[in-house]
């Protein structure tokens, strides 16, 4: 029995001194590992096979330097409660909401112009960086998950590690998309084709607001590593902070000093700016008396690549999401101008819930991957159970809301009879969506926050071949009735998929 006992125990170490030099566990994993072998029962079996002796020993001198900081650091056990679900999914809900605000806003200015060409261009090059800087979003869910298993962990220095590694990236491409600004702004005219005065005011606007890609993924980086930690309110403070800037900026620029649209364009310059300034600020006062990271643990090459595919398969995934929308918006306009009309005015209802379900798909994330990063799988369990019984209630919330007050939203919305009286035949389909895509929303959520990112691409490409399987065949048999049938298909195959898997991701996590 001793034998059998000591060929495990030899096994672990060297295991585990194999998953430490490869950087895939945490230095306070091995410490509490260590532990567990030199002072369980197990103990005097070490002595039987030099092999296993070495073993720790090498081990040891890795972690030695840094095991009082890791004990220091690590986490006690937390409780997942509403109330930690509800402090993180408010304020990032009123901090998405406060997005649509901007675009009215910057609208408003444009449209005091009475120019249709620069309010056309306006709405054109918002279409394009909406495009551009969502694909690059990942950044800020990416950031989020890593910052979370570190904070879990009670890895202070990694957490500021992941946030250097992810501002690193934010800089870089942020750079990159600034010189190849002139392409995307041919691109951008070619696919929209607007006429001679509109392209020329939508050129004008991407070659300002273009210069604020740096600052505008650093700001993604920066709300990450704040969401990672749990700190809605301070999401929400950085948020009120870029896009009130913004508004004033805007305000202050397009109509007082008169500079128009080019106004509008460097008030989304300054606003990104001063957010970045506002969270340095927070950030370095936070940072100053913690201990730092050494610059090799920053730039430890499996971290960037570990970083870089993450933010990958987040990508992928939202360019499928774009793909989705484009398709259906695509198989709509087919059907007629007025029913690609009702199906717009009907999208804003799924858009404005997923406004509440993405703040519940937030808490998801930072406490999922903060009870991964704390091998804790009781808080684990938790924080998928009441993200999602949230996530519902606020669905069936919506729904109720819809069906009740549905016509006098379509009526604020567009004036025009035809396009009411058809978004009034669709909107059952479109006031149930919130239901069956909150699921979506929530696995989304825990397997950005547990970085199982893989198989969130995976299942998103997945649910798009379903999508368009249904979408083509229902399409031509029911119409727009058809269409809708396949989005709602498309929102419940992502969710069920990604629950189906979660069972043995979590099992090979937490053992």
């Amino acid at each position: 029995m001793a034998g059998r006992k000591s060929g495990i125990v030899i096994r672990m170490v060297n295991d585990l001194q194999h998953e430490f030099s490869g950087a895939t566990i945490s230095r306070t994993y091995a410490v509490r590992t260590l532990w567990l072998i030199e002072n369980s029962r197990w103990s005097p079996c070490l002595r039987i096979g030099e092999r296993g002796i070495e073993g720790v020993h090498s081990i040891y001198e890795l972690i030695r330097p840094v095991d009082h900081a890791a004990e220091e650091n690590a986490q006690p056990p937390f409780e997942v409660t509403n109330r930690r679900v509800l402090a993180i999914a408010v304020p990032m809900t009123l901090a998405f909401l406060t997005t649509p605000l901007l675009g009215l806003v910057d609208t408003a200015v444009v449209g005091q112009l009475g120019n249709p060409a620069l309010l056309g261009g306006l709405a054109a090059g918002a279409i394009v960086f909406d495009v551009v800087f969502n694909t690059f979003n990942s950044l800020r869910s990416g950031t989020t998950g890593l910052v979370a298993q570190a904070f879990g962990g009670g890895e202070t220095r990694e957490e500021q590690a992941v946030l250097l590694r992810s501002l690193t990236l934010a800089v870089g491409l942020g750079i990159a998309i600034i010189f190849m600004g002139p392409l995307i702004s041919a691109a951008g005219v070619w696919f929209i084709d607007p006429e001679a005065r509109v392209a020329e005011a939508m050129r004008t606007y991407i070659a300002i607001r273009i210069l604020a890609a740096p600052l505008t993924l650093m700001n993604y980086a920066i709300l990450g590593y704040v969401l990672g930690r749990g700190e809605g309110a301070t999401g929400l403070l950085l948020q009120i902070l870029l896009n009130g800037a913004n508004i004033l900026l805007s305000f202050y620029l397009g109509l007082t000093l008169g500079w128009g649209l080019e106004g509008v364009a460097w008030g989304t310059v300054g606003g990104e700016l001063l957010a970045v300034l506002g969270g340095g600020v927070i950030l370095l006062r936070r940072f100053a008396g913690q201990p730092h990271p050494r610059r090799e643990h920053v730039f430890d090459i499996a971290a960037m690549l570990r970083m870089i595919a993450l933010n990958g398969d987040i990508m992928t995934r939202s360019f499928t999401l774009l793909a989705a929308y484009a398709l259906f918006t695509r198989q709509g306009a087919q059907l007629g101008t007025i029913t690609l009309a009702a199906n717009a005015v009907l999208m804003n209802f799924f858009f404005i819930a997923g406004y509440f379900l993405d703040g519940f798909a937030t808490a998801a994330e930072q406490l999922a991957g903060r009870a991964v990063g704390a091998r804790q799988w009781t808080a684990f369990r938790r924080a998928v159970f009441l993200s999602g019984l949230w996530g519902l209630v606020l669905a069936l919330g919506a729904t109720a809301a819809f069906y009740l007050f549905g016509e006098t939203l379509i009526a604020l919305v567009t004036t025009a009879p035809a396009v009411r009286a058809l978004a009034l035949e669709y909107l059952p389909w479109a006031a149930l969506i919130a239901v069956s895509g909150f699921l979506a929303f929530e696995m989304d959520g825990v397997f950005i926050g547990a970085t199982w990112s893989r198989d969130m691409r995976n299942m998103m490409l997945l649910s798009l071949v379903a999508y368009v399987a249904s979408l083509l065949p229902l399409g031509m048999a029911y119409g727009n009735h058809g269409l809708w049938a396949s989005m709602h298909i498309w929102l419940i195959v992502r969710g069920l998929s990604l629950l189906a898997i979660l069972p043995y991701r979590a099992r090979q996590t937490f053992g």
